[in-house]
């Protein structure tokens, strides 16, 4: 989905052109996204508490900590779309000189061992009867949840019979980010230049708001359909054609406003959320579209002028959570029901429920790393050097 990373893309010489703080900002930004979805799966489960401590907190504090994973995959749909195209451009240059057969094999290398793992067990968890992971038949069967998370379309599965177990419904994501990708280099490559490439990306941020509001009554469809996301992965690829194209801005003055300009509607999106919904936005799916906007601009400002802070040791953890933010979102709900069902059962105090929010959100890490570091990326390699 859209928390896998560009790293199948990337050249050698990414981190010596560009300096380690590239890698750290973007690495930053995707841990604080995947750690915010393990917080939502998890207080779905075991609301944080206790109460005394969430009243303390305050609504606007925990409503940004505990429900904001939708907004967290949103961004990580434009952080995806700016990472692909960039290492496409690295890559090939100009994007009209992009080669699909080396897009789609390279993007595979990437996506596929991971999903076809995590599938794997998720069809044995089935056949098996797990109470935690297996469908409801009643609903839906193995063969064709299998077949929509293959065949990309597994948000528009849920819209029609509801939300599957937690580890199938976070590939709604995947559908979304895949199908863009495999228009994605035709597009550059029909298009015949840059300049008309970026007039068809701004058609999935026109229609984005559309398909959020107006398109369809249902109302997990509005969320998860396919233009619903792709808007913001058009604007990750817009910011990156920016970046690139124009890698000082005009003038100090401009590097500022953009800078500004993204900060005030991302914190506005994210952490204003009842005004913004009293100005009407939410009406219209335009909450969204300002997000996604907002942080495009600071992808750009960052481009311009490195947050070098980013590769500090404070900023460590989050960083690790983003190298592995593709496994930790495909696994997480591994840690999370399990670890709802066992803190349920041991009958702990209130008290302890931040220590277990700690646990999970950790325990989600390390599984995802390991993943990661035994699997995702040794396949990774063998599979894109072949072809």
């Amino acid at each position: 989905m859209a928390l896998s990373v560009a790293t199948s893309f990337s050249s050698p010489s990414l981190a010596t052109t560009h300096g380690a703080w590239r890698i750290a900002h973007v690495d930053l930004l995707r841990g604080l996204l995947a750690v915010l979805v393990v917080l939502l799966h998890a207080n779905l489960r075991i609301p944080f508490g206790p109460p005394e401590l969430a009243q303390a907190l305050g609504p606007r504090l925990t409503g940004i900590l505990f429900r904001s994973g939708y907004y967290a995959v949103i961004v990580f749909f434009v952080v995806s779309g700016y990472l692909i195209t960039s290492a496409s451009i690295r890559r090939w240059g100009d994007l009209s000189k992009l080669r699909p057969r080396a897009f789609y094999r390279l993007r595979a290398a990437r996506i596929l061992p991971t999903l076809l793992l995590l599938l794997a067990v998720l069809s044995v968890l089935h056949l098996a009867g797990s109470a935690w992971f297996a469908l409801n038949t009643g609903k839906v069967s193995l063969w064709r949840a299998l077949l929509a998370a293959l065949g990309l379309h597994l948000n528009w599965l849920e819209a029609q019979v509801g939300y599957l177990p937690g580890p199938w419904g976070v590939l709604w994501s995947l559908s979304v980010e895949e199908a863009f990708y495999l228009a994605f280099p035709l597009l550059c490559v029909l298009s015949g230049s840059e300049r008309r490439l970026r007039l068809l990306l701004l058609v999935p941020i026109v229609l984005g708001p559309l398909a959020r509001s107006v398109f369809s009554d249902n109302e997990l469809w509005q969320d998860h359909s396919y233009l619903s996301g792709m808007d913001g992965i058009a604007f990750g690829c817009l910011a990156a054609l920016l970046a690139h194209r124009v890698p000082k801005p005009p003038s100090l003055a401009v590097q500022r406003l953009v800078l500004l300009t993204g900060l005030v509607l991302s914190i506005t999106v994210f952490c204003f959320r009842k005004e913004v919904f009293q100005l009407g936005l939410t009406r219209f799916g335009l909450q969204v579209t300002l997000l996604e906007l907002g942080i495009a601009l600071l992808l750009v400002a960052t481009h311009w002028r490195p947050w070098t802070w980013c590769a500090g040791k404070a900023a460590a953890p989050l960083r690790w959570f983003g190298r592995n933010s593709y496994e930790v979102y495909l696994t997480h709900m591994f840690v999370v029901i399990p670890g709802a069902w066992l803190y349920q059962q041991a009958g702990a105090p209130a008290a302890w429920i931040p220590l277990w929010f700690v646990a999970v959100v950790t325990a989600s890490g390390l599984l995802g790393q390991a993943v990661a570091r035994w699997f995702s990326e040794p396949m990774n390699r063998a599979f894109g050097r072949r072809g």
